[in-house]
């Protein structure tokens, strides 16, 4: 059962360059590498990974300032050529050139991003509750609704946002009324760093005056990508899902899930799972 799972997997750091990044690990075959948001670590995923361990070599990161990753101080450590280069360095630690790249929130911008920029390091791209950039981008700047509801991005990426978090906060906020989920997530969040946290948002979240992509920066996605949007999402609004279809050149299937909100994976877990 989910509430053991943290027991079952074996616990991995790797080195990237002086930044400590831990992975949890379970399971034997391709390699399927998972990706959290914010707030979140990589117990996020224990359901998918409890699901594919049979099949699967399952590995999912804390992301750099989170749980038991290290949290590099300063603005500058949480530039994405810099989280991308966690993500190349834990699918090396596990002996992999490439995995199938699972991502959710900034772990779907992550992901995004390592697929743009590493493409031969991407077998396959499983994207949770976060909009392609460009379409993305396209919303912020012409949608006003989701233009208001990036109120709280454009909050996160004042100096002092992270003094307002407590990890007894974030975890309420996760763990949906789950005493044993919310135990464990304060625990990592205790651990964690809320301004490295912000540190996403301050350097890689779009900022006014919102601005279209431009085509050039979106080079376009050669391998299959799953796209999994919870519709009640309230931070990504499901227009940014319109016209995806156009910056990928494979196989494209999105899943849309009505009455479910951000966190897909745990709100709609067998389907997610059974989905992948």
């Amino acid at each position: 059962n989910g509430g053991d799972y943290m027991e079952q997997v074996e616990h991995h750091y790797v080195d990237n360059n002086g930044v400590k990044i831990h992975y949890a690990s379970a399971g034997e075959g391709p390699l399927v590498l998972f990706i959290h948001g914010w707030p979140d670590f990589w117990y996020s995923w224990h359901d998918q990974m409890e699901g594919l361990q049979d099949k699967f070599r399952v590995v999912a990161m804390d992301c750099r300032g989170y749980n038991e990753s290290d949290k590099p101080e300063g603005m500058e450590s949480y530039a994405m050529p810099l989280i991308l280069s966690d993500v190349a360095a834990v699918i090396k630690d596990t002996g992999n050139e490439k995995a199938i790249v699972v991502g959710h929130d900034w772990g779907g911008a992550i992901a995004w991003q390592f697929t743009f920029n590493m493409p031969e390091m991407v077998d396959k791209l499983v994207i949770m509750n976060l909009p392609h950039p460009k379409p993305f981008s396209r919303e912020l700047a012409n949608n006003p609704q989701q233009a208001a509801n990036s109120s709280y991005a454009r909050n996160f990426q004042k100096p002092d946002s992270h003094e307002a978090f407590t990890a007894e906060g974030l975890a309420g906020m996760v763990s949906r009324g789950d005493a044993d989920m919310k135990a464990k997530y304060q625990a990592a969040f205790e651990k964690s760093s809320f301004d490295a946290m912000m540190n996403y948002y301050r350097m890689n979240y779009p900022k006014e005056p919102y601005m279209e992509m431009p085509d050039e920066m979106v080079p376009p996605v050669n391998v299959p990508v799953l796209q999994f949007h919870g519709l009640n999402d309230t931070a990504l609004l499901h227009g940014g899902l319109n016209r995806t279809w156009e910056y990928i050149n494979a196989d494209y299937t999105l899943v849309t899930i009505p009455g479910v909100g951000h966190w897909a994976q745990q709100e709609a877990a067998d389907l997610v799972t059974s989905t992948m």
